[in-house]
């Protein structure tokens, strides 16, 4: 009898060098699932078909990062938004801009296209939200109402609301065809990441840094549940096809749910990290990350995981069952959007309120477009994606017994692609399905390690055969400007010396600095086998005793400090982590302080901002991300106050014997002692902001917001 095949639930599929520098952001389509859309610090957006190692199509014409990329339904058109505020839209199929669109002051944070009409809705940090004709090259609509960057945006499906979330905690819903805010959803304490819309029904689910998801009914404008408990900030959400679930990309696993009542029906394990997007296609869900230039596209096969009934057993849900009867997925509890037949009615068209809205193309928007480029990269997979429609006019293409009017049609419009088929599963014993960083895809491999790295074990009968280099392989079409790294040397008795990066990212797949090849004695390749276990352990147990005094101390340290918050107050919990002159346990307490607002005080900015100037010039990512934190918080909180008390009129003469009483007795000559030490402190970190904020990727976001919230200092 034969033995049944078990192939994995979630694989990695492949991982790819997306562009010469960090990639900045990236979105799947959703129509197909298999094209992929990156933007990075080179300026350039790059189009790639999933599990396909080469870049289709390189797109060029921004100045300044990529923040933020989108694709339209059909896939045919793309819009890219950069740190300058400029949006560039791109014909796909024609392989040329389409238009570049000026008006926004600050970062590109969110795209999205209208689903019918030919609108694109864009989200900045400068807080608005615009709506823009593609047609007619201009902005038609400006909503005003956040108070913090826009982080995204979404069109419902009948093209009639927009919601629209954001880092000021709250969830907008606005009207397009009234052009105003139709309902606000506050209740999360912290910034929201993702807004989605059921596919159906009148719902909406938002997802928040407060690890919390909250689902919307939009015929009462109230919650209806709120999931809590999300391992870490919620980034990625989808929606199933027929919205019987709601997936979640939480940190090295996907989560499903269900919101009548909240129920997570299943939990899987998928090692993607900070999953970016979502999407699914022939019952796969495929999701993507990205980790400085690299980008890893994951598989989840659907047809295995829960999505309906039973609650899996999670930390999320609590051990009582549930009573409260399931409703059918076919009998929906509220009302049901209506699909227009044809295109969208324009969004009612308002007055201007500046020149560069209601202005002309200018010369230099004209130049912009002729030096924006669509270089095509790899033929073979752009007409076989894209199918131009310069590749159907042969009349010879149309099928036997076609008419004409049918053929026609085609040429009129878009050709739908073939029907992708689903990505096969690798076998849970199957070595080669878990392959390590070293194995990764590249962009552009060689022939050999293609078919090294496609091949199972079922095609070793055909290796020989299939590792022999084709025609095709042998064609190149590398990206401009990228440079391939150096694949990985043999490991010798005299390793070269290894230099740390001069920023050490908050999340790696491995420690920075080390290797395991290191650990091992070094030895030729023939007397691996004479390896002895015992020589191995004592390599590897090198520095263990150190790593242990090091954690050990930290940990007293911090015991110390939550000894002194439980009999005292914050202010002296924070003077003791200083006292004990160890950045790393001033991080954890800056962390705990920082997800409540309401602990900050005047007097505790006093000792925090010098340890914050520390935290901004560290080489760890995360130190730095703690340090922009805690600051925005301050500016947030503080800086009015400091400003308004320094600029009241000062007393005529100065009596410093009655200062130093005045400051013992009384708390408001206290308070500006305190607000005039705050100022000199910020004074003395805002040089640093400022000479940051040139800086690419998340770090230069963070210290441009930064920089703008600290202009009243200059």
């Amino acid at each position: 009898m034969a033995t049944p095949v078990v192939t994995k639930t979630a694989w990695k599929l492949q991982e790819i060098v997306a562009h010469a520098s960090n990639v900045s952001s990236l979105v799947l389509g959703k129509a197909s699932g298999r094209l992929l859309a990156t933007g990075g610090d080179d300026c350039r957006v790059n189009l790639w078909s999933i599990n396909k190692p080469n870049c289709i199509m390189s797109l060029t014409g921004h100045t300044s990062p990529v923040e933020s990329v989108r694709l339209n339904t059909p896939e045919e058109l793309i819009v890219a938004g950069s740190q300058s505020g400029s949006i560039r839209v791109w014909d796909l199929e024609a392989a040329k801009i389409l238009r570049t669109l000026m008006g926004h002051k600050a970062n590109i944070c969110s795209l999205d296209f209208h689903p019918y009409g030919e609108f694109v809705a864009s989200g900045s940090q400068d807080t608005n939200i615009k709506l823009w004709d593609i047609r007619r090259k201009g902005c038609v609509f400006r909503y005003r109402g956040h108070s913090q960057a826009v982080r995204c945006l979404r069109f419902s499906p009948d093209g009639k609301w927009l919601a629209s979330a954001a880092d000021d905690h709250t969830v907008k819903l606005w009207d397009l065809t009234a052009g105003k805010m139709m309902s606000e959803f506050p209740g999360h304490t912290g910034p929201v990441n993702v807004v989605e819309f059921h596919p159906n029904e009148y719902l909406l689910a938002s997802g928040s840094s407060d690890r919390t998801i909250r689902f919307w009914d939009l015929e009462k404008f109230q919650v209806v549940s709120c999931i809590e408990g999300e391992p870490g900030p919620v980034r990625s959400v989808l929606f199933n096809p027929d919205g019987c679930c709601l997936y979640s990309g939480c940190q090295d696993s996907l989560r499903v749910y269900g919101w009548e009542p909240e129920r997570c029906f299943d939990v899987v394990l998928v090692n993607w990290g900070k999953v970016a997007d979502l999407a699914i296609c022939n019952d796969q869900l495929i999701g993507v990350a990205f980790s400085q230039s690299n980008v890893s596209s994951y598989v989840v096969d659907l047809t295995r995981v829960t999505r309906t009934g039973t609650v899996a057993q999670d930390p999320v849900q609590d051990s009582r069952p549930i009573t409260q009867q399931l409703p059918h997925p076919s009998a929906p509890l509220r009302r049901i959007y209506e699909r227009p037949s044809t295109t969208c009615s324009k969004p009612q068209r308002v007055k201007h309120n500046s020149e560069s809205e209601r202005r002309s193309p200018s010369s230099e928007e004209e130049r912009e477009e002729r030096e924006s480029r669509a270089e095509i990269q790899n033929a073979e997979d752009y007409n076989e994606i894209f199918q131009p429609k310069n590749s159907i006019n042969d009349p010879a293409r149309r099928a036997p017994g076609e008419p004409k009017s049918s053929a026609s049609f085609a040429l009129a419009g878009r050709t739908p692609p073939r029907r992708s088929e689903p990505f096969p599963a690798p076998l849970e014993d199957d070595a080669s399905s878990s392959r390590g960083p070293s194995q990764a895809f590249v962009a552009r491999p060689s022939p050999d390690l293609i078919s090294e790295l496609f091949l199972l074990p079922s095609d070793t009968a055909t290796a020989k055969d299939a590792s022999k280099p084709s025609p095709a392989m042998d064609m190149q079409f590398p990206v401009p400007n990228l440079e391939i790294p150096p694949r990985p040397p043999v490991v010798t008795s005299t390793p070269a010396p290894k230099s740390e990066p001069a920023i050490i990212p908050a999340t790696r797949n491995e420690p920075i600095g080390l290797k395991a090849s290191e650990f091992l004695p070094a030895v030729k390749i023939s007397q691996q086998a004479e390896l002895v276990d015992e020589d191995a352990m004592s390599q590897i147990r090198k520095g263990h005793d150190t790593m242990c005094v090091v954690l050990t101390s930290r940990h007293k340290n911090l015991d110390t400090v939550r000894a002194v918050w439980t009999t005292s107050d914050i202010k002296t919990s924070v003077d003791s982590a200083v006292a004990i002159n160890d950045l790393s346990v001033v991080v954890d307490l800056l962390n705990i302080v920082n997800q409540k607002a309401s602990l900050w005080k005047l007097d505790l900015c006093t000792t925090v901002l010098p340890q914050i100037e520390k935290l901004l010039q560290s080489k760890y990512e995360s130190y730095v991300q703690t340090g922009c934190t805690s600051l925005k918080l301050i500016l947030q909180r503080f800086l009015p106050l400091i400003t308004d008390i320094l600029a009241a009129p000062p007393s005529v003469g100065v009596d410093i014997s009655r200062e130093e009483s005045l400051l013992r007795c009384c708390p408001l000559a206290h308070r500006l002692h305190k607000c005039r030490l705050c100022y000199k402190q910020l004074k003395s970190i805002s040089g640093l902001v400022k000479s940051k904020s040139g800086l690419s990727g998340r770090h230069g976001s963070a210290f441009r917001e930064l920089h703008l919230l600290m202009a009243s200092l200059d």
